[in-house]
């Protein structure tokens, strides 16, 4: 599958990951792609979704959530992961993981694996899908070579709700939320790893403040996954409540084209900066 300007670089080839020895112990090699990034940062859902590929790989089910604190950016390159099994019974298993870059501890990880089944149990939900302008009625996100953006646009197919995409033109809306529609380039299937890279890979809803626009270093993020993708863009809202002592929050949701959650996010972001190489 090719992407923009003939680049091979699909999401499931760029978060491939491979065993390294033949004892199982839980270690993998991967590359951390070019072009995935935010100003040669790579995206912090990127390099959670290849972590939580090799913590798939070791326990043998999908994520249903997953945590990573972000140590350090992670630069293209190679990387390492070293996963263990703390937990693993008959539904759920926890398992840990360390994403290594240039010998450096980058990510570390902890999230519980299961597979999802929906049942005919009891069910509730506050709230439906989100209301956002049909994805056909939405401007796509511009390449990164016209817009001057992140090269992970390059990669995605994202399209903004026009209410809330005041920030791309200057003006702010004043109201730190950003809805709209996720899908990977080429149509590219979205699985419970790409629900990963979904719940980061849009633009921060503080850019929707009147904060000045810049990189958002992500401190902690965690995601629920509560579902497997109907096939389709998603729908996905971001928000951002609380901004105080350098530090801000932001929640997401995101929904299949069924109208099912599939997946929820959490994180703790600092305030934007200015990217630094070594930041």
């Amino acid at each position: 599958m090719s992407g923009p300007a003939g680049i091979i670089n699909a999401f499931a080839q760029a978060t491939a990951v491979l065993p390294v020895g033949d004892d199982g112990a839980g270690r993998y090699s991967a590359e951390i792609h070019p072009g995935w990034d935010i100003g040669g940062n790579a995206n912090g859902g990127y390099l959670m979704a290849i972590a939580g590929r090799a913590m798939t790989e070791t326990v043998g089910r999908p994520p249903v959530s997953l945590t990573a604190h972000f140590l350090r950016p992670g630069p293209a390159g190679p990387c390492e992961i070293d996963v263990e099994v703390v937990r693993s019974g008959r539904r759920l298993a926890t398992a840990r993981a360390t994403m290594t870059v240039e010998g450096k501890p980058t990510l570390e990880l902890l999230g519980t694996f299961g597979e999802q089944a929906p049942d005919d149990g009891p069910s509730y939900q506050r709230e439906g899908p989100v209301e956002v302008t049909p994805f056909e009625d939405c401007a796509p996100m511009q390449p990164a070579a016209e817009s001057g953006g992140p090269g992970l646009m390059d990669r995605l197919a994202c399209r903004l709700h026009p209410e809330d995409d005041g920030f791309r033109r200057g003006e702010p809306t004043g109201d730190p939320t950003v809805r709209g529609w996720f899908a990977l380039a080429a149509e590219e299937p979205i699985d419970a790893i790409g629900l990963l890279l979904a719940a980061d890979a849009f633009p921060p809803p503080i850019f929707n403040s009147s904060i000045p626009m810049a990189w958002v270093p992500t401190v902690e993020l965690t995601v629920h996954v509560r579902g497997n993708p109907a096939p389709g863009p998603l729908r996905v809202a971001f928000r951002c409540r609380f901004i105080h002592d350098g530090l801000l929050d932001e929640e997401g949701e995101i929904w299949d084209s069924r109208g099912v959650l599939v997946a929820q996010s959490r994180q703790l972001s600092l305030m934007p900066r200015a990217v630094t190489p070594d930041a």
